[in-house]
């Protein structure tokens, strides 16, 4: 196990009817906000009208940056950080899921960087200051609302890059899971897919295997999330499996599950994001094709260990092509694609896709070349 520093500043207020909470959470920090938010879901499920009043009856005005695409794109953010400079902004909020939380940070950062957003995301700067964060979170899946991390697009070039810095964590995470009792179930199995993701990366990559107790953290959490999402699907309004799924995308991505792993990468998402990027397709459902494919390669490459550990921790089988198996199963069953022509990619596209790829897998310092990462493709044929 290796040695570790795990520290989170990041407040979280968890359960029904907390939206409120934000309100003087978010007037301690300044007295206007840049709102940001997506399509206009949370104006349909009570989370636009709890905010405002909260917000209004705080003393916070607010200028509004609407509609966040799933894959933020740099565009978009670029008009953010225009508007809150604009507005004089001091402080920024963002309702919604991932992508909403993600173009949030980038434009919380790129508001006091004299220099172009873009710029964190491909390494040529380190984010050292942000606007202060709020986040009301409505979808979980990438743990945004407990982390340093985002993820943005470049249109024109097809790249979806993350950039990171200790200043993105938001001050306060509101995680009240009716939010989520309306949530499309193609969302549902993406947020379920991404959380598993996150969990899987350091367990399966880490150089160090001998950390029983996140070994054991990562277990409970997929168990969870395996477990909430089966019953939401039986029953959209069990409150306590929302809750549940919530929590666990959460901790999934919060740093805690990956303490004294060594060595661990992001192959997993460093191939999706290629995906999401040529295609737009949803990233649960971009991982959801590319795990299994990577699960075949890592059973080749490395032998079944920690497949066949995992898999009796979790599903409850014995072999590692019966972990592989029930990975496939389970994202079937929830509605997410686990083949590039269920998401109609053909297969000749592997060769570009790879050759995307490769931009963020040198970026991020991992040690894997084109070949390798077609090889891993042809796997999800």
């Amino acid at each position: 196990m290796q040695n570790f520093t795990f520290s989170n500043p990041t407040r979280i207020i968890f359960g029904k009817n907390t939206i409120f909470k934000l309100g003087p959470e978010a007037a301690k920090a300044g007295k206007k906000a840049l709102l940001v938010y997506g399509g206009g879901s949370i104006k349909k499920n009570g989370v636009y009208a709890a905010l405002i009043t909260a917000l209004k009856d705080n003393g916070v005005a607010f200028i509004e940056h609407a509609g966040v695409k799933p894959n933020p794109v740099l565009s978009h953010v670029r008009e953010g950080i225009e508007k809150a400079r604009k507005n004089d902004c001091d402080l920024v909020v963002a309702a919604g899921g991932g992508s909403v939380i993600d173009e949030a940070k980038a434009i919380a950062a790129g508001v006091k960087y004299p220099g172009d957003v873009w710029d964190f995301f491909c390494g040529k700067a380190e984010i050292k200051e942000a606007l202060p964060l709020f986040t009301a979170l409505t979808l979980p899946a990438t743990g945004s609302e407990m982390n340093a991390g985002c993820v943005v697009t470049k249109e024109e070039t097809r790249q979806k890059y993350s950039a990171h810095g200790a200043a993105l964590f938001p001050r306060v995470s509101v995680l009240d899971p009716e939010t989520t009792l309306t949530l499309p179930m193609a969302q549902v199995a993406n947020g379920a897919v991404d959380s598993l993701a996150h969990i899987i990366e350091g367990y399966f990559t880490t150089t160090d295997r001998d950390a029983e107790i996140t070994d054991e953290v990562v277990h409970a959490l997929a168990r969870t999330v395996i477990a909430s999402t089966g019953r939401i699907l039986k029953d959209p309004s069990d409150y306590n499996a929302r809750a549940s799924m919530m929590w666990s995308a959460t901790l999934a991505l919060n740093g805690l599950a990956t303490c004294g792993y060594g060595g661990m990468n992001f192959i997993n998402h460093a191939i999706e994001h290629s995906l999401s990027a040529l295609y737009d397709i949803a990233h649960g459902a971009g991982l959801a094709i590319v795990m299994p494919a990577w699960f075949k390669h890592h059973l080749a490459a490395d032998g079944p260990a920690r497949l066949e550990k995992f898999g009796r921790a979790v599903f409850g089988v014995r072999t590692a092509e019966d972990t592989i198996k029930a990975f496939e199963t389970f994202f079937r069953k929830a509605g997410a694609p686990v083949r590039l022509g269920e998401a109609g990619i053909p297969a000749a596209d592997i060769p570009r896709i790879a050759a995307n790829a490769m931009g963020l897998i040198r970026l991020w310092g991992m040690k894997h070349e084109q070949p390798e990462i077609e090889k891993i493709l042809k796997n999800a044929v």
